[in-house]
């Protein structure tokens, strides 16, 4: 109750309540649906996969031996992870009502660290393709010479893997979310980053805390007045659901 309390007060400051005249990126409906998506997404990424051991060269083999459910699994968390960035301005609005400065500091560090898992996962569409191209063997040498090669992202890791706990802690003292949920929130430091990672039970309870802390607060975020109609719902929807399909798709045929 004292959370649900907590949010209102805080959507009702930032001018969520308000329509027409009040504007703010990336908007209620795509923010709040984005906080619902992108979790369940990264979730289901992670689950797919959790049958493989977690090591780039099982996962070459899975992808080799399944390539449809591992290509569908790493499909889902890119979707995710390309989802998760309306969810977190929309996040860091809420917090920084009354903590602008963890707001800043979470959430510019977590969309820091979200660039790098999209990095990441460009270069594990590449080993795959090696592996439907060249044979297991051969990708499997190319990737183990190329393991640790220096780029430019890998200064980012530590903003996501910091950038979590900070943001949970402003989502906290803000009373965007309450204790529990906010460490639900944290858990997701504990998500291995890199190249061609696999799922854990690790992997499971960080994204199913991500569930946990932001999928209620984006079903609250869209009921808060003025709640939207029918076809503004059925719209925002079909934007979210024909963007990942786009993205399968393209994705398939490439």
């Amino acid at each position: 109750m004292i959370e649900a309390t907590g949010l209102k007060r805080i959507l009702s400051k930032t001018g969520t309540r308000a329509s027409g005249d009040t504007y703010w990126f990336p908007g209620r409906w795509l923010g709040g649906t984005s906080l619902v998506f992108a979790p369940l997404l990264l979730l289901a990424g992670v689950l797919l996969r959790i049958q493989f051991h977690f090591f780039f060269p099982q996962q070459l083999g899975a992808f080799r031996d399944h390539p449809a459910l591992i290509g569908c699994s790493y499909s889902c968390f890119l979707a995710g992870n390309i989802l998760m960035w309306p969810a977190m301005i929309t996040l860091a609005r809420l917090i920084g009502s009354s903590h602008p400065r963890w707001a800043t500091w979470g959430g510019s560090l977590v969309i820091f660290g979200l660039f790098a898992r999209t990095f990441h996962a460009g270069v594990d569409h590449l080993a795959f393709q090696l592996v439907r191209i060249n044979g297991l063997d051969s990708a499997t040498r190319t990737v183990a010479g190329s393991y640790g090669a220096f780029h430019a992202v890998s200064g980012l890791t530590v903003c996501i893997l910091a950038g979590w706990t900070v943001l949970a802690i402003g989502a906290y003292v803000s009373g965007t979310l309450g204790l529990v949920r906010a460490v639900a929130l944290a858990l997701m430091s504990a998500l291995m980053i890199g190249v061609l990672k696999g799922s854990s039970f690790t992997s499971v309870i960080a994204t199913s805390g991500l569930c946990i802390a932001l999928v209620p607060l984006g079903i609250s975020v869209l009921r808060m007045e003025p709640e939207p109609g029918w076809k503004q719902f059925i719209g925002w929807f079909a934007f979210i659901a024909l963007l990942v399909a786009a993205m399968f798709y393209i994705g398939q045929q490439g």
